[in-house]
């Protein structure tokens, strides 16, 4: 599907980067005019895909890598966002897609990420090769707020 706007944007998988990300998500959603409640969620989906990148995609890594974060406006009023990194990739994504199931629990993680995802968007979608990097593909469509009611 042909987007009717997209942007990119690349930044260090750091933790510094996260809140940006999610300021961007928001951002670029404004497009939409989504409620508050809907820019939260957004948000949310989008710091849970990011932290993802952040500490798993490069665990054991000298030099850290990249995050890309790709937002779309697809049609029919639906948000489109990817994050994408060039880690280690998911070995098993159906059981990384479990909650409580952390690849770090001496980290403290919850093991909650994909599970928030899906609360907060329509579909997620995750593709992955080992020692390549993973995808997660967000879709959510967006209630005016003229619908809203």
């Amino acid at each position: 599907m042909k987007p009717l706007s997209e942007v990119k944007i690349t930044f260090p998988a750091e933790s510094r980067s996260e809140s940006f990300a999610r300021s961007a998500a928001a951002a670029f959603s404004a497009r939409f005019d989504p409620s508050v409640s809907e820019i939260g969620e957004i948000r949310t989906a989008v710091s849970e895909a990011v932290t993802n990148c952040i500490v798993h995609a490069y665990r054991g890594v000298k030099e850290k890598g990249r995050v890309e974060l790709i937002l779309r406006e697809e049609p029919g009023n639906t948000l489109c966002i990817k994050v994408r990194d060039k880690g280690c990739g998911i070995a098993d994504i159906e059981k990384a897609m479990e909650p409580l199931y952390t690849s770090a629990p001496d980290e403290e993680r919850a093991g909650l990420g994909f599970a928030v995802m899906e609360s907060f968007m329509d579909k997620v979608t995750v593709k992955s090769v080992l020692n390549k990097g993973t995808d997660v593909t967000m879709k959510r469509k967006i209630l005016s707020k003229e619908t809203d009611t």
